[in-house]
C-alpha cells in the first residue's frame, strides 16, 4: 500500500463537520500495515451526512450515547472501528438494516470536549471493508466482516489511470480557484498530495456530493474506475460553477451600472438645487401653467392634476416616467373645447363647391342645408355623412372642398386594411409603446375639436384576432353617443359630436348594418359624357400641364378631341383613369418639347392617336346585332355600371342547358329560370315543345375570366334564349336589366343610375327596367337621361315584345 503524509490542526476541526479539506501533520502509516493486529469483530459507528473513505482524515461530531461510548471503548484500546454511513440520515436511532454494507476501517485519532458541551471525534480512515453478520447489537453494534482490497491499475490502464489522476488535480483546483466557499489554501495541500490513491479519496471524501453518490463512490472496485466516476462529477461541478459565477457577474454588472446611473443623477439633481429648480421640476411646472389655460371640465381637469402628482412621485430615470409624461402632454395637446368659427356665407360655401367639383349635386346640397341650419340654430350636432359610389369621382377629395366651405380643419384617416381595434380606440396607457387611438390622435393634429373628419374606404376594414374595428366605429359615428367618445389611453371622455364625419366606400354590401343605420347614405354615381369634359377642362387639364412642365398656353383639346380620349381610352364612372391617360399625353408631349421638336397647339383626334396609340375600347353595343340569341344587358359592379352580352346558341341534343361565362350562382338560376319559362309558355311563344326537347341550349357571358352573379341578368337571359328558338334578332341599341320570376313577372332591380351612364357610354338608346324602377330613373337628373328612351314593363311577354325585331 502507498505511504501517504497526513497533517491536521485544531482551527481546521472548528471549521465544520466533515466537509472541509484539511491541512495536515505528518505521520506515517502503511494502509493495511496492522491487518494481522485487525480483530474478528468490529464495531460499528453510524456515520450521519458523510462517508469516510481509506487515508482520509475527518471530524465528526457524536451526540448519540452509543456512538460515544463505541469511540471512547475503541480509543482506550487502541483498536479499529467500523465507519458505515446511514441510509437515511433522517434516522435517530439506526438499526442495522438502516446502514450501509460497505464502510472503511478507521482508527480514533482524537476526542475533543467542544466549549459548546458537544464532543468532536477525529477519525481516519485506513482500508474499506465489507459487513458480514451482526454478532452483537448491545452496548453497540459488532458484525463480522471482510476486507476489500483497493485494485490498481497495471499495464496499459496504468498510463490512463495516470491521466485521470490529472484530470482531477486539475479540476479540483479549478473548482477550489472559481469558488468562494472553499479556502484558497486547499489548493496547496492537493498540489502536496503524492499518492494517486489517497488524492482520489481525499477528493471523494470533501466533494459537494450527496451522501448517496460518494457510497457509490466508496464502492466502485478499482481506483481508476472510481476515479473516472469522480471526474464525471467534477466536470459537472465546475460547468455549474463557471455558469452561476457568469450569473453572479452579469448581475453585478447590471446592479452596479444602476448604481452608477443613481448616484450620477443624484449628483446633477443636487447641482441643479443650487443652481435653481430642476428641468424636470421646470417642466411639470410649465404642463400645470398650460393647463390653467385648457377649457376643460372640472372632471378632465381633477384626472389631469391626479396624474401630474404620480408623474412628481415617479423617478425621472423609470420607464414609467416617460410614459406618464406622454400621458399628460397628450392631454395638453388635444384641443378640449377648442372649436374653429364656422362661416356662414352661403354664396361663398356654394362657389367653393362648384369650384373645386362638377356635379355632386346631391352632396352640395346636403353641405349647404347642414350650413343654413347651423347659422338659423347656431348649434347643431354634426351629421355622419357616408358617400358611396365608384372610385375615382371624387368622393375623398370633396372633404377638402367642405372643409373649406365651412372654414374647418381638414383631417383624414385610411381605414382601408385596418384590422386592430386599438387603431381607433387606442392602447391602454400601461402597455410599452402605448399610444392614442388614430381619432384622437387625428383631433390632436388638426387643433380644433370641430373638424370635416374623413374616414376614407369604410368598406375595406378588416377583422382580425385583435378585434373588430368596425365595431368601434360605432360609437365614433354614432351622433347620440360620440359626445363621450372613450379612448383606451386617453381614460376620459372627448366630445366629438361637433366633429363633421364624412366616409367614403365603394359599395354598402360589406358594411355593417349596424354602421350603415347611423350614417346618411348619399349615392355619388358617375359621370356622363358631357361632365367627364368639363371636369377635364377645369379640373384635369390644367393639373396635368403644371405637373409636366407645359407651359400655359403650349396645347389645347377641344371638346370633341376630349370626348374621343373619355371614349376610346376609358371606360370608367369615374375620372380616375382619364387623369392617368391625359398625363401619359402630357409625358408624350413634354418628351417632343424637351427635344425641341415641334408640337401643335390645337390637336386634332389623329394627333391625339398618334401620342396615346391604338383605340383600347369601342361601341361594341352600338352595332347592329343582327344574329339571333345575343343581347345586351346592364350590370353594376364596385367600380361603376357595366354592359355585358348574353349569347345563346342551339345544338342537337336531349334539351339540356349549359352555362358558361365564369357565371355565379343567383346567374345560373335565373337561366334555369328563364329556360323553363320558355317551356312552360311554348304555345303562346308559338314555339314546339318536342323540337325543343332535341335540341340543347348553351348560354355564354363572354369575357369569362370577370366573375359574375345577380339576379338583374333575369330578362336578358330569356330574350337571349326567346330570340334564338323564335329566330327572331333583337332590335339594335337596346340594353335591359330586371329580375326574372317563374311566373314571368319582372322584378326591380338596384344601381339603376350607373347602369343607365355604362348604356349611354356604349350608345344605347333604348332600355327596358321594371315598372318599380320608374322612380328611381325620376330621380336621375335630366342631364343624364338626355338621348335615352325608357321602357318599364311588368312581365317577360311585354319585354319580348319590346325587345324582338318582327318576323321577317
Amino acid at each position: 500500500m502507498d505511504n501517504v503524509k497526513v497533517t491536521i490542526g485544531l482551527s481546521d476541526i472548528m471549521e465544520g463537520e466533515g466537509e472541509f479539506i484539511p491541512i495536515v501533520e505528518e505521520e506515517d502509516f502503511q494502509l493495511g500495515k496492522d491487518d494481522a493486529d485487525l480483530p474478528e469483530v468490529l464495531p460499528l459507528l453510524p456515520l450521519r451526512n458523510t462517508v469516510l473513505f481509506p487515508g482520509v482524515i475527518v471530524p465528526i461530531s457524536v451526540g448519540r450515547e452509543k456512538s460515544l461510548k463505541l469511540v471512547r471503548d475503541v480509543q482506550k484500546q487502541k483498536g479499529y472501528l467500523g465507519a458505515l454511513a446511514q441510509t437515511d440520515d433522517g434516522v435517530e436511532d439506526p438499526a442495522t438494516t438502516d446502514l450501509y454494507a460497505t464502510g472503511t476501517l478507521a482508527r480514533v485519532l482524537k476526542i475533543l470536549e467542544m466549549p459548546d458541551g458537544s464532543t468532536t471525534v477525529i477519525i481516519q480512515g485506513r482500508t474499506r471493508f465489507r459487513r458480514l453478520e451482526i454478532v452483537e447489537e448491545e452496548p453497540y453494534f459488532k458484525a463480522r466482516y471482510r476486507l476489500l482490497e483497493e485494485r490498481l491499475p497495471e499495464g496499459d490502464d496504468k498510463r490512463e489511470f495516470e491521466a485521470v489522476v490529472g484530470s482531477l488535480k486539475d479540476l479540483s483546483l479549478r473548482l477550489i480557484k472559481g469558488s468562494s466557499n472553499i479556502p484558497q489554501e486547499a489548493s496547496f495541500a492537493l498540489k502536496n498530495i503524492s499518492s494517486a490513491s489517497f488524492l482520489i479519496n481525499y477528493i471523494a471524501s470533501n466533494s459537494e456530493l450527496k451522501v448517496g453518490e460518494k457510497q457509490q463512490l466508496l464502492e466502485t472496485e478499482g481506483l481508476k474506475e472510481r476515479g473516472m466516476a469522480l471526474v464525471e462529477h467534477l466536470v459537472q461541478a465546475v460547468q455549474l460553477l463557471e455558469i452561476k459565477n457568469d450569473i453572479q457577474s452579469k448581475v453585478k454588472m447590471d446592479i452596479d451600472q444602476q448604481q452608477r446611473e443613481y448616484f450620477l443623477h443624484q449628483q446633477i439633481k443636487t447641482i441643479q438645487d443650487e443652481l435653481g429648480a430642476s428641468p424636470v421640476e421646470q417642466e411639470i411646472k410649465e404642463m400645470e401653467q398650460a393647463a390653467a389655460q385648457k377649457k376643460w371640465s372640472k372632471e378632465v381637469a381633477g384626472v389631469f392634476k391626479k396624474e401630474v402628482d404620480k408623474l412628481r412621485r415617479l423617478n425621472p430615470a423609470s420607464g414609467e416616467y416617460s410614459i406618464q409624461h406622454n400621458y399628460l402632454q397628450t392631454m395638453l395637446d388635444l384641443p378640449w373645447n377648442v372649436y374653429t368659427r364656422d362661416n356662414f356665407d352661403m354664396n361663398r360655401a356654394r362657389r367653393i363647391l362648384d369650384r373645386d367639383h362638377y356635379g355632386l349635386d346631391n352632396v352640395k346640397e346636403r353641405i349647404l342645408e347642414h350650413l343654413a341650419v347651423l347659422k338659423l340654430k347656431g348649434d347643431l350636432k354634426s351629421p355622419i355623412l357616408c358617400l358611396y359610389g365608384p372610385p375615382g369621382v371624387g368622393k375623398t377629395s370633396l372633404g377638402k372642398s367642405v372643409a373649406e366651405a365651412l372654414g374647418r380643419q381638414y383631417v383624414r384617416v385610411s381605414l382601408g386594411g385596418l384590422h386592430d381595434e386599438a387603431e381607433i380606440r387606442g392602447h391602454r396607457k400601461t402597455y410599452i409603446g402605448a399610444m392614442p387611438g388614430r381619432i384622437i390622435q387625428s383631433i390632436k393634429k388638426a387643433g380644433a375639436a370641430n373638424p370635416v373628419f374623413v374616414l376614407d374606404e369604410l368598406d375595406k376594414i378588416g377583422n382580425s384576432f385583435h378585434g373588430d374595428p368596425a365595431s368601434a366605429l360605432l360609437e365614433v359615428l354614432d351622433p347620440e353617443q360620440n359626445s363621450t367618445f372613450h379612448d383606451n389611453f386617453l381614460e376620459v371622455d372627448f366630445d366629438l359630436s361637433k366633429v363633421m364625419f364624412v366616409a367614403t366606400a365603394n359599395t354598402l354590401s360589406n358594411i355593417s348594418a349596424p354602421l350603415l343605420d347611423r350614417m346618411e347614405l348619399i349615392d355619388v354615381s358617375g359621370y356622363i359624357l358631357d361632365e367627364k369634359i368639363e371636369i377635364a377642362r377645369r379640373h384635369l387639364l390644367p393639373r396635368q400641364m403644371d405637373l409636366h412642365g407645359v407651359p400655359k398656353g403650349t396645347v389645347s383639346l377641344s371638346k370633341k378631341v376630349l370626348a374621343y380620349i373619355i371614349e376610346s381610352y376609358t371606360r370608367e364612372s369615374g375620372v380616375r383613369k382619364l387623369d392617368k391617360v391625359l398625363a401619359q399625353l402630357f409625358r408624350k408631349i413634354a418628351l417632343k418639347l424637351a427635344s425641341e421638336e415641334a408640337v401643335k397647339k390645337n390637336l386634332s383626334v389623329s394627333d391625339v392617336r398618334g401620342l396615346l396609340g391604338v383605340e383600347r375600347f369601342s361601341k361594341e353595343s352600338s352595332e347592329k346585332l343582327t344574329e339571333p340569341g345575343v343581347v345586351t344587358g346592364l350590370a353594376w359592379t364596385a367600380v361603376g355600371g357595366e354592359i355585358l352580352f348574353v349569347e345563346s346558341s342551339l345544338s342537337k341534343g336531349k334539351g339540356n342547358l349549359t352555362l358558361t361565362g365564369n357565371l355565379g350562382e343567383v346567374m345560373k338560376e335565373s337561366a334555369v329560370l328563364a329556360l323553363e319559362y320558355l317551356k312552360s309558355h311554348a304555345g303562346e311563344l308559338d314555339l314546339d315543345p318536342e323540337w325543343m326537347e332535341q335540341h340543347n341550349i348553351h348560354v355564354h357571358v363572354p369575357e369569362g375570366a370577370i366573375p359574375k352573379d345577380g339576379p338583374s341578368a333575369g330578362i336578358t337571359m330569356v330574350t337571349s334564349m326567346a330570340s334564338l328558338l323564335m329566330k327572331r334578332p333583337v332590335k339594335p341599341q337596346l340594353a335591359m336589366t330586371g329580375e326574372l320570376t317563374l311566373r314571368g313577372k319582372v322584378l326591380p332591380v338596384g344601381g339603376i343610375k350607373e347602369k343607365i351612364l355604362a348604356a349611354k357610354r356604349a350608345g344605347i338608346v333604348d332600355i327596358i327596367l321594371s315598372k318599380e324602377n320608374r322612380k328611381d330613373v325620376e330621380e336621375i337628373k335630366a342631364l343624364y337621361l338626355q338621348g335615352l328612351s325608357f321602357h318599364f314593363v311588368e312581365n317577360v311577354l311585354e319585354v319580348l315584345d319590346l325587345a324582338l325585331m318582327p318576323k321577317a
